[in-house]
């Protein structure tokens, strides 16, 4: 039985600061039994994961976060038991990587209209994955150009910035489906990002279930204890899981730890095993 997870992690596949292995590593240190790497847009990291997972005797759950475009909100879906073997969701984020780059070459095009000239080549280097602007922002704050990531977001990188260009996203519907025809749970990140009102995100996550969402974050660094309570009752009242994660990423959230987010972040293991149960009991009846 799973005692402490963590089922919402980043590594340097996408904007985490620790490599796979180390990570897996990390988590086993801070006395995890289970942990889920959901890098955004990618499944690049799991390789290397599931070899140090497999090696000391954690249990790894492959994953992704998918950005999504639905009625403009910061919204963010965790592609749970999904891994990067051909199938929908990795024929998606090829689609979704291509338009990626074009937008980073956009981006890149717009500093250098206002001044800010960045070596492409260098800012591949400090991505070892998938490339995005936290990279840009450390290329920038290392040149002197800004003081802060927060200015680099500010002036330049973030919505409404000088440089900023909107981000190719799956919609909801693409999204889930996909997850669901590889056999995934579709799982809705840190949903206080779209609403901390009652009624806001009770429609939210009536409408996400109504496309056929699985579960919610319930449990997340930033949730207050109300929040992680209205959350639960509302995944109950929906017939949704709960799932619960510390959105680690190393040295970029240095206050973030992983499984305990600020400190008081406590994921139980029975969460995983009714997913595990859940995709059980649709493998025995697909028709359903």
């Amino acid at each position: 039985m799973h005692q402490r997870i963590d089922l919402h992690t980043h590594s340097t596949a996408s904007d985490g600061t620790l490599r796979p292995a180390e990570l897996m590593r990390a988590a086993s240190k801070a006395g995890l039994s289970a942990i889920a790497l959901t890098d955004h847009d990618t499944f690049d990291g799991l390789p290397e994961a599931r070899a140090e997972a497999e090696k000391i005797g954690l249990t790894l759950v492959p994953g992704c976060e998918l950005s999504l475009d639905y009625n403009g909100l910061p919204t963010h879906v965790l592609a749970l038991f999904v891994d990067e073997r051909p199938g929908h969701v990795t024929r998606d984020l090829s689609r979704v990587r291509a338009a990626r780059t074009r937008r980073n070459e956009a981006m890149l095009e717009k500093l250098r209209s206002v001044g800010v000239r960045l070596d492409p080549e260098d800012v591949r280097r400090r991505a070892g994955g998938v490339v995005g602007r936290p990279h840009m922002a450390q290329a920038m704050l290392d040149a002197g150009v800004v003081r802060s990531f927060e200015e680099a977001f500010t002036r330049f990188l973030g919505a409404g910035g000088l440089a900023y260009v909107p981000k190719a996203k799956l919609t909801p519907v693409e999204a889930i489906r996909s997850i669901h025809a590889d056999h995934g749970l579709a799982v809705l990140a840190h949903p206080y990002l779209l609403s901390r009102q009652p009624e806001r995100i009770r429609a939210i996550l009536e409408d996400l279930t109504g496309l056929g969402l699985d579960g919610v974050e319930a449990y997340y660094t930033e949730h207050s204890e109300q929040y992680t309570e209205l959350i639960a009752d509302l995944a109950a009242e929906l017939g949704l899981l709960v799932s619960g994660g510390s959105d680690f990423h190393g040295d970029v959230k240095p206050s973030v730890a992983l499984g305990r987010g600020r400190g008081g972040l406590f994921v139980r293991g029975e969460l995983l095993e009714r997913m595990e149960e859940t995709l059980a009991a649709r493998r025995a009846h697909p028709e359903n």
